[in-house]
């Protein structure tokens, strides 16, 4: 397979480039159309940054593979209203897109996702979001090897920056909740997370550039699959046990908001940053979240220190050379 260049996927003239930025892009500012995929994968990152602390209280009400569940039903929902009204269904030019697109949901939303939730439960969050900054090399690596991307050296060093900013931000040593439970195992199930997760990108991003299809159009393909996964993993474990769920209009109404924001709008948005920009640079602007993490914990009161804006600095210079 040969070198995929930006050019050649007609930016300018996607109808996912028109409506993203007209979402993400404030009016009167004026952006390079070759940003689009960066611009995308940030604003995902901000959007997943944002749920991460709703989910982290729904998830004290309902179990993770049933919340799971229920954002990836409300998003296909969604996708499946929005589709017929932005004009983004097309057709496909090869069948086999659809099936990579399927696998790529499978293993980086489905067996990835639940990967991700359990290293959480063994390791916390800060020690499994270290572990994931392993995501982007490996997607670099992978996407080199198979798609035959190349990226700059200057792009190298703005991934390296961004994945030692992040990680030092969330490095910084904090008592951890399950400490004691057996870290080898989380850390096994925190690098299938990451593996999972380079792997699934790397499907997508060969998936779009080959078949034509749009942003939104794959979103749904990937959803499918990877809510296909957590369906049958619950029904495999459908004889555990699990308190009562005290549902609500309320609480019905978060989950639904929630998952506009996570997963329709998230994951929308992680499509068109691999349909637009390199794996890697996709991939390391994702992986930002635990940057955006820090103003909303300092509005919410929780004191910021020196470590993490020194962490912050980093991963914006590394960003600001990705941008180049």
């Amino acid at each position: 397979m040969g070198i995929i260049n930006k050019n050649s996927l007609g930016v300018s003239e996607s109808p996912e480039y028109c409506l993203l930025t007209n979402m993400i892009i404030p009016n009167g500012f004026s952006l390079g159309e070759n940003l689009t995929g960066e611009i995308a994968a940030l604003s995902a990152a901000a959007l997943w940054a944002i749920s991460a602390a709703i989910y982290s209280l729904l998830g004290q009400k309902i179990p993770p593979l049933l919340l799971n569940f229920l954002k990836g039903v409300v998003a296909i929902a969604l996708i499946a209203l929005t589709l017929p009204l932005s004009g983004q269904w097309r057709g496909i030019n090869q069948q086999s897109s659809v099936f990579i697109l399927l696998t790529s949901g499978a293993i980086g939303i489905g067996i990835g996702d639940t990967a991700y939730f359990t290293a959480l439960n063994y390791l916390g969050p800060r020690k499994t979001l270290l572990l994931e900054t392993l995501s982007p090399p490996l997607g670099a690596i992978l996407a080199a090897t198979f798609l035959g991307e190349s990226l700059k050296i200057s792009a190298y060093i703005g991934i390296i920056l961004t994945i030692f900013g992040v990680a030092w931000v969330i490095s910084e040593k904090t008592p951890e909740i399950n400490s004691q439970r057996p870290w080898r195992r989380g850390i096994a199930w925190a690098l299938i997370a990451a593996i999972s997760q380079a792997v699934g990108a790397v499907l997508s991003r060969q998936a779009l550039v080959e078949s034509g299809m749009s942003s939104l159009q794959s979103t749904l393909f990937r959803l499918l699959a990877g809510t296909g996964i957590v369906l049958i993993m619950m029904f495999f474990r459908r004889q555990e046990s699990s308190p009562a769920i005290n549902w609500s209009l309320r609480l019905i109404a978060i989950i639904i908001v929630t998952a506009f924001g996570s997963t329709f709008l998230g994951i929308w948005l992680q499509q068109t940053a691999l349909k637009f920009s390199p794996v890697g640079i996709a991939q390391t602007l994702t992986a930002t979240s635990p940057l955006f993490v820090l103003p909303i914990a300092a509005m919410m009161g929780d004191r910021i220190n020196l470590r993490a804006i020194f962490g912050v600095m980093i991963a914006l210079l590394g960003i600001g050379i990705l941008f180049q």
